[in-house]
């Protein structure tokens, strides 16, 4: 299915009913008096997190959404009937957002989450109201209120614990299927994914994290270039990035620690927030070094990069070095709260 990950729409709450303007009239009851009922509210809108959503597609098909209008008051003093409410079913880690003001109304980001997005008009007053010592026969009544409108921003952000992060082609897609029984495309030629992917990662029994494989980002991508924002807002949920680095490029005109720099600069640009989640270095394809030159190439590049955090050296397509990377992502979330994911860690490059 093609991930959907924003909607435009538009709600638009109930009208309240009216009141009315009755009175009594039995036989054996003179000057019955007032007897006008309100009328009901407007139906509300709403927004439910939904679990076993994981896209906006139907957002894209239908675009406005109506809660019902509240029933006018009748006579005998009888009220009338609320206007129906209207739940709608979003995935969970929605965004909504005012499209309008750009206020932010809800993060519904838990299962079963809900937000009033649009709230029902109130109903009008029946003449049972405006009885009073002086006015005993009153004929005011009210009309029923406006529900309110608005037009919504829906964006879906990803819920994953880790975020592949890397140029196009550093092998997160290949990294993506070592670790987990997700199949992203891959090849043997510059591209990006289009979509964001994610994976189950079992380590054990009872212990296994979610990893995205977010598409890949080019220098400038905080302005827009290429994917731009539309994808580096997914890292923002994530507990842990790990930064993919081919450290083996065929082309000889490439500069790992140039490219490595670069795309850090992009996620401090976009976020600083971001720019300070827990991050490790990863460095990729060591299957096509030489065996005796390895480490030193390793060793090389973290002196040049100036990297002072954890630093693993893998094989995405060969497993080496896959499953002990596992392991560690699965201890290090079991050890980090679930709140602290954002705070300012160690495993930044110095300068």
């Amino acid at each position: 299915m093609k991930f959907i990950d924003e909607a435009l729409i538009r709600v638009v709450a109930g009208k309240g009913g009216d009141g009315v303007a009755s009175f009594r009239r039995e036989k054996y009851v003179p000057r019955g008096g007032p007897n006008g009922g309100d009328g009901g509210r407007g139906g509300s809108v709403y927004l439910v997190a939904d679990a076993n959503l994981n896209t906006l597609v139907d957002y894209r098909h239908e675009r406005i959404f109506r809660a019902g209008n509240g029933e006018n008051g009748r006579g005998s003093d009888c009220y009338g009937k609320s206007g129906r409410d209207l739940h709608l079913r979003v995935p969970v880690g929605t965004i909504v957002t005012d499209a309008e003001t750009g206020e932010v109304l809800a993060d519904l980001s838990t299962p079963g989450q809900t937000a009033r997005v649009a709230k029902g008009g109130a109903g009008g007053l029946g003449n049972l109201h405006f009885k009073s010592s002086t006015n005993r026969a009153p004929r005011q009544f009210t009309r029923g209120e406006p529900g309110e409108e608005r037009t919504l921003r829906l964006e879906l952000k990803l819920l994953a614990d880790v975020g592949l992060l890397g140029l196009p082609n550093a092998g997160k897609s290949t990294l993506l299927r070592a670790l987990s029984a997700a199949r992203p495309k891959v090849a043997d030629y510059p591209f990006t994914t289009l979509h964001p992917h994610l994976g189950l990662v079992r380590v054990e029994a009872h212990r296994s994290f979610v990893v995205a494989d977010i598409p890949g980002l080019i220098e400038g991508a905080a302005e827009g270039a290429g994917l731009g924002h539309q994808f580096l807002r997914h890292l923002a949920r994530t507990r842990l990035l790990l930064h993919l680095v081919d450290i083996a490029p065929l082309n000889p005109q490439t500069d790992p620690v140039r490219e490595a720099r670069a795309l850090v600069q992009e996620l401090k640009k976009y976020d600083p927030a971001l720019h300070r989640k827990p991050r490790w270095l990863v460095l990729n394809k060591v299957d096509l070094l030489p065996a005796q030159a390895r480490q030193q190439a390793i060793q090389r590049f973290v002196r040049a990069y100036r990297w002072q955090g954890p630093t693993f050296a893998i094989s995405a397509l060969t497993g080496e070095g896959c499953r002990e990377l596992a392991y560690a992502v699965m201890d290090h979330l079991e050890a980090t709260p679930l709140d602290a994911a954002s705070t300012l860690t160690a495993q930044e490059e110095a300068g």
